[in-house]
């Protein structure tokens, strides 16, 4: 049980359920209500299995740089309780499950599932050779709405890539939040960010720019969709706690910054699923 338990905090299983709710909302937003279920199950298996592959390859590949870094010092691959082997077992594994997801939904899921896997990949080298390494990471989020989508309704529309850059701008605001914390260890072992190029104020006020675009983004979604006012309720609370987020850190003090920080982020999210449910089941 050790074991298991060691893999799934190495790729943090239990933060999966604050992963979900932007694929979700992607599906309920295709099927105008609510998704078949069996839609649903295969798109709740390919989310499980990509962010798996995607965490474990990141931790593979970090891993000279996370025994080095003191924050790190209890992640499972650092202590040694899972060895890289197992990790690549674990990611061979994991991507096979969600090509067998993608084989389930529509057929231009399984055409289109290398484009999914890009920037999952690509993300981990990213921070060795550019400051962009946050919008990669976004753009492996965004992902999750747009297959979503595609799973359900089998095609690609503009309000579906609006919410794909809305989501892919949020998630990377806030890893350059969360890269703030970074910015002198990874100038010791000469990584890139946000924060490295543009100092700890400016990535914070890029940070503020790239959540104003993700708020924009999701009420263009709206309109694009003629969702109800509920759906907009949503938004306003997203919004509101994006600017509770951003008062409370500064360049001077990033103390805030912390798991609860992260909760509060998925809690959110989920919020806006639940908030767009609503719109579409109680129109």
């Amino acid at each position: 049980m050790s074991k298991l338990k060691a893999h799934m905090d190495n790729i943090a299983l239990s933060h999966s359920i604050f992963a979900l709710p932007f694929a979700y909302m992607g599906a309920f937003l295709a099927a105008g209500g609510l998704p078949d279920g069996h839609d649903l199950l295969w798109i709740t298996v390919a989310m499980i299995g990509a962010r798996s592959a995607a965490l474990a390859l990141n931790n593979l590949i970090d891993l000279k740089y996370d025994r080095l870094h003191p924050r790190f010092t209890q992640r499972p691959m650092v202590t040694g309780l899972v060895k890289p082997w197992e990790a690549v077992a674990l990611i061979a594994g994991s991507l096979l499950l969600f090509l067998l997801a993608a084989a389930r939904l529509q057929p231009l899921c399984l055409q289109l599932w290398p484009l999914a896997l890009i920037p999952l990949v690509l993300y981990p080298y990213m921070k060795r050779f550019s400051w962009t390494c946050h919008l990669v990471l976004g753009g492996a989020l965004a992902a999750a709405p747009v297959g979503a989508w595609i799973a359900v309704r089998g095609d690609i529309s503009p309000a579906v890539l609006i919410l794909g850059l809305a989501v892919a701008v949020w998630i990377a605001a806030f890893d350059v939040i969360y890269g703030c914390q970074d910015v002198e260890f990874d100038k010791a072992q000469g990584l890139h960010s946000m924060p490295v190029r543009f100092g700890v104020a400016g990535a914070l006020w890029l940070a503020r720019c790239m959540h104003l675009v993700s708020i924009a983004g999701f009420v263009i979604v709206g309109f694009c969709l003629k969702l109800s006012s509920l759906y907009y309720a949503g938004v306003a609370l997203a919004a509101a706690v994006l600017v509770y987020q951003h008062l409370i850190v500064s360049p001077a003090d990033l103390s805030k910054v912390t798991q609860k920080y992260f909760m509060r982020n998925g809690l959110v999210g989920m919020a806006m699923l639940l908030f767009t449910a609503l719109a579409l089941l109680y129109k």
